[in-house]
């Protein structure tokens, strides 16, 4: 090996770049409101909870103008998944 110096550098490098590109996207349920602008609260009815076994997916559902929403994550992993059913038969004695 002709430059033993660069070799280390550059796998000190791409291991740091690694590390920190790991944990640059940790505790997310530690940062409050980094989202989307939004124009209040809506805690009036509380959310169904659908609580799985470990490994799987937690989930929540609520209803909202008419519509009934679910949202569910995997514990601080970086994804999670909304859907949408329009015009629930569920959700029209729901108010907001």
């Amino acid at each position: 090996m002709k430059h033993p110096k660069a070799a280390l550098a550059a796998a000190v490098a791409t291991f740091a770049l690694a590390l920190g590109g790991l944990t640059g996207c940790g505790a997310k349920y530690a940062e409050p409101f980094k989202d989307a602008p939004r124009s209040g609260h809506d805690n009036g009815v509380p959310a169904d909870l659908i609580r799985m076994p470990d490994g799987f997916s937690n989930a929540a559902t609520k209803c909202d103008h008419g519509n009934r929403i679910y949202t569910a994550y995997h514990g601080d992993q970086p994804y999670g998944s909304i859907a949408v059913v329009p015009q629930d038969p569920t959700c029209r004695n729901v108010t907001p």
